[in-house]
């Protein structure tokens, strides 16, 4: 393997990861979706709001994160998923800028929307953008209606991009595939689960945490029935396989179990990530207890790792086209030159420098569960 493919691999290895730990921060999204669900009265409802207000723009930036990192080493794909699935990505643009205006003006004197409206922002965001980015990255695995002409850089026709979308619904079109439905509801229930296991770690309420409990079978039930659904039908799927030395692109049955079964340590992280996620579901339920989030986080993070990572390692077509099979994106054909992505593997070794910083300011927020004493003697609120 040359230097090149190392880069191409390693900085897969980076954007599977940002996804991971974007999914497992979706708990601010499933925290706001069951705000009415598990707040019955305001101070409840103000409780659940600071908690989550102190994450949120967690979430935010690892998005943020995770689309310039994606347009920086792979911007073939950055251009013909969001340049093409356009009504899809506008649609998550939307909800999470409807979040930010809510927690900047929920709490606002003489706001003129009013309370309930901004809780009305945060449940669309939590419900919709859980929704529609376990719908979009879906598509990964199960395709897309495109076609890509480089030469349509020389060859100006009225258009000049290399990437032209097949079908006017710009996206939508992925909800013609139940796949795509199971996995977007999958994320959408697992980021309910991780978001009452928040809430039995961060909030000192115990009607919130016995709520928390009940609601965590309630939606644990789902998740389970949606993601089985979406691995079944993955491991037994076609997939697209790649000939690294001609670049030729064909059909491949079983694919992702192949995958799995030819790079073990994949197959490993998701077994035990699965498991750690059931795990911290069973003690959510039969303990509330407050470890349950670490456990569901960090099931979470390996599961979707080693998802990512299989849509893309071993020679496989990580987006594959629907209309032209020769133009689906591989690593190999969709990335940045070698100088910019061996520039930006420098820049790179900062990220763990980052991530401590997080976990700091974490920790430092944490320190002290949400309570309502708290609510009632803090001048600042969401």
């Amino acid at each position: 393997m040359d230097t090149y493919m190392i880069l191409q691999h390693y900085w897969w290895f980076i954007i599977s990861l940002l996804g991971a730990l974007l999914v497992f921060l979706l708990f601010v999204q499933g925290g706001q979706g069951l705000l009415y669900t598990i707040g019955r009265t305001e101070p409840q409802r103000n409780m659940i709001v600071n908690s989550l207000g102190r994450k949120w723009e967690f979430t935010f930036t690892t998005l943020v994160t995770f689309g310039g990192a994606f347009f920086a080493s792979f911007p073939l794909f950055y251009s013909t998923s969001f340049g093409g699935a356009f009504y899809v990505w506008m649609l998550i643009l939307l909800v999470f800028v409807i979040q930010a205006v809510a927690y900047e003006f929920r709490r606002k004197p003489h706001n003129f929307l009013g309370e309930k409206t901004y809780n009305a922002f945060l449940i669309i965001n939590g419900v919709a953008g859980a929704f529609l980015l376990g719908a979009a990255v879906a598509t990964l695995f199960t395709g897309a209606p495109f076609t890509v002409d480089r030469m349509n850089l020389t060859h100006y026709q009225g258009w000049n991009t290399i990437s032209q979308w097949d079908t006017p619904w710009r996206g939508l079109d992925a909800l013609s595939d139940y796949r795509n439905w199971a996995l977007g509801f999958s994320v959408l229930f697992l980021s309910r689960v991780l978001g009452l296991e928040y809430f039995l770690n961060n909030i000192d309420d115990q009607e919130i945490t016995e709520r928390s409990r009940k609601h965590l079978l309630y939606n644990a039930i789902p998740f389970v029935v949606c993601f089985l659904v979406f691995a079944i039908s993955l491991m037994f799927s076609s997939g697209w396989t790649v000939d690294p030395s001609t670049g030729v692109i064909s059909t491949e049955d079983y694919k992702y179990l192949h995958n799995f079964l030819a790079m073990p340590l994949l197959l490993v992280l998701f077994l035990l990530g699965v498991v750690a996620v059931l795990w911290s579901i069973w003690i959510g339920i039969r303990q509330g207890s407050r470890r349950a989030i670490w456990f569901g986080g960090a099931g979470t993070v390996l599961t979707v790792l080693a998802l990512l990572l299989v849509a893309g390692y071993n020679n496989t077509a990580y987006y594959p086209s629907l209309t032209d099979m020769q133009s689906s994106l591989t690593i190999y054909n969709s990335s940045s030159s070698e100088f910019t992505l061996r520039v930006m593997s420098f820049v790179s070794i900062l990220i763990p420098f980052v991530v401590a910083y997080i976990w700091y300011a974490w920790r430092a927020m944490n320190r002290k569960r949400i309570s309502r004493e708290e609510m009632e003697n803090e001048e600042h609120l969401y």
